[in-house]
């Protein structure tokens, strides 16, 4: 009888993965490395539900259809000028893609046949970036009802949201004087924390900000990269401010991907596995800034020395353009000779596997959204070294709310970078972090098990996309 049971309910499963196989969704990334990564792992998670996936993809940063056999892709005109593309500044580029989108049709018409393909299942609806308000206007003429992803954490969107308030208080544009004021009203953030540099032009990013918001508000639903369990109170925020169907904690979307999304728009060096399988247990600390932080020669070599004179191993991901201005990354000379056995320096990383890998016992990042959550993911205290956007903000939670690490400050130096080494992976300090890394991992494990909150995020997300 129990065998029977099952065959029926087997038969009603695949039944009901046929029913959902019949459906499609469209995505539709920034394309820059930190916004691809979550969309392709969102793309999969959804496909792995019984989707079909069409990738809309511009030709600036073009992925590669030939990783992804599983998905169909479809290029779209972005219209961005070669000296704009070029410059590699993200806002004038979000910027200049949506201007061309919404002056011409292309969009709309790349759309309109991707929508008529009588060979692909009919479309439900289209994931966006919230910085893609081109594309949903042309959505939304076309009648297709457009879900946002949002690929930075919930604080981060709920400081967009809060954007026009702290310009009303005075918080921004930021005054020099007043960088370390509370910001009352998003605790634990200060002035310094906010969605700024200190070479923004503040119209510009109110405009991007605003835009953003406004894509959300007009969307079908929100998806934010995070779990309940690291973010409640913010996740709260935004819905009891926001008026769309659902807002859903999905993440982290890297651990709920089924296998690697081979989305990487730089050439990964495997050499490093095999040497992180040679170092002992916890004793590497894994160093890199990211796909688009930069740093002048100066800066370069008080790293390069403070990794060198901390004594301590390391994987250190060096990129060629890390270097303003510079065609290559030239490490200053003898540094090669003093690391030599205990160091690895390498172009770009496999960083999921990297973080994961038992050799690794902390990180020193930019802390980007996506190194911050696969660091929490793997149980990795971390020194954090923000250059932009919304980095300064996941420094601030990193240090002052999840407490698993701490801000190197001020200018590169490389005793205090030494020291800043020592401190996370043998000292005090870095023990306690790496207790709080711990305990946080677990409440990753918790939110990925079955009826965990993240599990049932991704439940919504299928009802919600078969009810549109």
């Amino acid at each position: 009888m129990a065998g029977v049971q099952e065959l029926e309910a087997s038969h009603s499963h695949g039944d009901v993965r046929r029913q959902e196989r019949a459906r499609r969704v469209l995505v539709f990334p920034l394309p820059f490395q930190g916004h691809i990564n979550p969309m392709l792992q969102l793309a999969d998670v959804l496909h792995g539900r019984g989707l079909a996936v069409t990738v809309l993809h511009t030709q600036f940063n073009a992925l590669d259809p030939a990783l992804h056999p599983e998905f169909t892709f479809v290029a779209v005109p972005d219209g961005i000028p070669a000296d704009v593309a070029a410059s590699g500044s993200i806002i004038p580029i979000i910027l200049a893609m949506n201007a061309a989108m919404e002056a011409s049709s292309a969009v709309h018409d790349v759309l309109a046949s991707v929508l008529a393909d009588d060979g692909q299942p009919p479309a439900a609806c289209m994931f966006i970036d919230a910085n893609l308000l081109a594309v949903q206007k042309a959505a939304s003429a076309l009648g297709l009802p457009t879900m946002v992803l949002r690929t930075g954490s919930a604080a981060c969107f709920s400081c967009f949201l809060a954007y026009p308030m702290l310009h009303h208080n005075g918080y921004l544009p930021p005054k020099e004087s007043q960088l370390y004021t509370p910001v009352k009203e998003l605790p634990p953030l200060r002035v310094r924390d906010l969605f700024v540099t200190s070479s923004s032009d503040h119209e510009m990013v109110r405009k991007v900000l605003s835009r953003a918001s406004e894509t959300v508000r007009n969307s079908s639903g929100l998806v934010v990269n995070t779990f309940d369990a690291l973010e409640a109170a913010e996740l709260d925020r935004i819905r009891r401010e926001l008026d769309v169907p659902v807002v859903l904690a999905a993440g982290p979307l890297h651990k709920l991907s089924s296998r690697s999304t081979g989305s990487s728009l730089l050439r990964e060096d495997r050499s490093c596995m095999e040497w992180l399988d040679k170092q002992a247990v916890g004793s590497v600390l894994y160093v890199s800034f990211g796909s688009l932080a930069s740093m002048d020669g100066a800066e370069l070599c008080e790293v390069a020395w403070g990794l060198a004179d901390s004594g301590q191993p390391f994987l250190w991901v060096v990129r060629r353009d890390l270097v303003r201005g510079s065609d290559g990354p030239g490490l200053p000379e003898g540094f090669d000779r003093a690391v030599e056995g205990r160091g690895k320096v390498i172009p770009w990383a496999p960083q999921q596997e990297v973080l994961a890998h038992f050799a690794v016992g902390g990180f020193w990042t930019h802390n980007g959204w996506n190194s911050t959550l696969e660091g929490v993911g793997e149980g990795l205290p971390m020194i954090c070294m923000p250059h932009f956007a919304d980095q300064m903000m996941n420094t601030r939670y990193v240090e002052a709310v999840w407490g698993v690490g701490f801000e190197l400050e001020g200018k590169k130096e490389r005793n205090k970078i030494a020291k800043a080494i020592q401190k996370l992976m043998n000292e005090r300090e870095g023990e306690l972090a790496r207790e709080k890394a711990r305990e946080l991992k677990k409440k990753v494990a918790a939110c990925l098990e079955s009826g965990g909150s993240s599990m049932l995020a991704i439940d919504k997300l299928v009802e919600h996309i078969s009810s549109l």
